[in-house]
């Protein structure tokens, strides 16, 4: 160090020593700032998976992995999840602060109010076929909104910005609800404005035009924390895939297609399809042992889904909240004694009291715990990943708006260690071997 806001970067090969500036976020690791390494030096960085670089300034999500912390704007998430519901966060990710009275009325009217989908989107479903994953249908009728919805497509507009948030956030349940409806062959239905974001969303899921259908609070609180959990997480996968695709000046509905497309895969989004999977694959409490033993050896191919994190190194945060729902969900509808939650159960046992796991920090973590509660309140494994993204998508806006208004963002454009041939010469077809 040169001094205490540089570092100097040496190098053996010769070439000139060189300062960068180092940036101090709030909190968190300190930033070297090599944007202008390569016309310094000639050289590029490696860092496959992005574990030491920086893509951007953020003060939306801070997370603390070693600790198990995670922040909204400033806020733990634990506070979050027991004193607010799903749209005070929404509005919190999306504007900095959490709402007064008067705010959230205006803000949830205004998200009520556009929870209705054109018409015409209706004749998109009958295009997929009826097994069709709910994924492939969401990431297809996300990304065509931008075709019903030209008024609000100028991203230099910050009204512009602020109605497609709101229609995002909107939508998402009632396109996710259609899905579902579809994959089933039941009739969609329409959104009822009386209710909550969770409970509204509930009744698209699970009403028919045959039956009246009551929410249960339990599970809409149930569901509205789950919302709350999975709302923004940092520069995940996801979320950098919606700011690269963003930079470039994509439309914000083209762009959270792009972000539910990577959610998509089982190492992200699908991880508690992937556990409940596992699960069924176990089938028995008396098996558990067995399977805990492919666990630890490292050429059975088995991997234990639910357990650890790439970010948390110690428990997920998350994990405990979402413990308690999961025991208050099925304690409402009387499952404790279900097949797959003891089986549940006693695997998280093993893992909270194994040495192996213990000494590796393989503590279950959120999608445990959330794929086993949505499971009881009827929802389909194939749906996980669905609420997963229906969550994800203020987030993402959040993220998205973040990075339209940063003066210092530029279009994503990362670099390479090239390894393939050096320059040679093509020779007719006749002289090659």
């Amino acid at each position: 160090m040169s001094d205490k806001n540089n570092s100097t970067l040496t190098f053996a090969d010769g070439t000139a020593a060189c300062e960068f500036p180092v940036l101090k976020g709030t909190v968190g690791p300190d930033a070297v700032d090599i944007r202008a390494l390569l016309g310094k030096t000639g050289k590029v960085t490696y860092d496959p998976g992005f574990l030491s670089t920086a893509s951007c300034r953020s003060g939306i999500t801070y997370i603390d992995g070693d600790e198990g912390v995670l922040l909204y704007r400033g806020y733990p998430i634990e506070q979050l999840a027991e004193r607010c519901d799903y749209l005070e966060v929404c509005y919190l990710l999306l504007n900095g602060e959490l709402p007064n009275q008067a705010q959230k009325e205006e803000f949830d009217l205004k998200i009520m109010r556009h929870t209705m989908v054109h018409d015409q989107i209706n004749n998109f479903f009958r295009g997929f076929r009826r097994d069709a994953h709910p994924m492939a249908i969401l990431v297809g009728t996300v990304g065509a909104l931008s075709a019903f919805y030209h008024d609000s497509l100028d991203l230099d507009n910050p009204s512009h910005r602020e109605v497609s948030a709101v229609r995002l956030i909107a939508k998402l349940p009632t396109l996710a609800a259609m899905a579902y409806k579809y994959s089933v062959g039941q009739p969609f239905a329409y959104p009822d404005n009386s209710l909550t974001y969770a409970g509204n969303f509930m009744r698209m899921l699970f009403s028919v035009p045959s039956e009246e259908y009551k929410v249960n609070d339990t599970l809409a609180r149930a569901l509205d924390r789950i919302f709350i959990l999975h709302a923004d997480h940092e520069q995940n996968a996801s979320t950098s895939t919606v700011r690269l695709a963003g930079s470039s000046g994509a439309n914000p509905f083209a762009c959270i297609a792009a972000g539910i497309a990577c959610l998509w895969g089982p190492a992200h989004g699908g991880a508690n399809e992937a556990c409940l999977d596992m699960l069924e694959e176990i089938g028995d409490v008396s098996r558990v042992g067995e399977y805990i033993k492919k666990a630890k050896d490292k050429d059975s191919g088995f991997r234990l889904m639910g357990f650890g994190h790439r970010v948390y190194k110690n428990y997920d945060p998350r994990a405990k909240l979402m413990r308690e729902t999961c025991h208050e969900v099925l304690g409402e509808l009387g499952l404790e004694n279900d097949r797959l939650f003891k089986l549940s159960m006693e695997l998280e046992k093993i893992a909270l009291e194994d040495d192996y796991f213990v000494q590796r920090k393989l503590y279950p973590n959120v999608d445990f715990y959330s794929g086993i509660v949505q499971r009881a309140m009827g929802i389909p494994n194939n749906m996980f990943t669905c609420i997963f993204a229906l969550a994800r998508t203020v987030g993402w806006v959040a993220q998205w708006n973040e990075m339209i208004s940063d003066s210092e963002q530029k279009i994503g454009r990362p670099r390479q260690l090239y390894t393939g041939a050096a320059k040679r010469d093509v020779v007719g077809i006749a002289q090659r071997g």
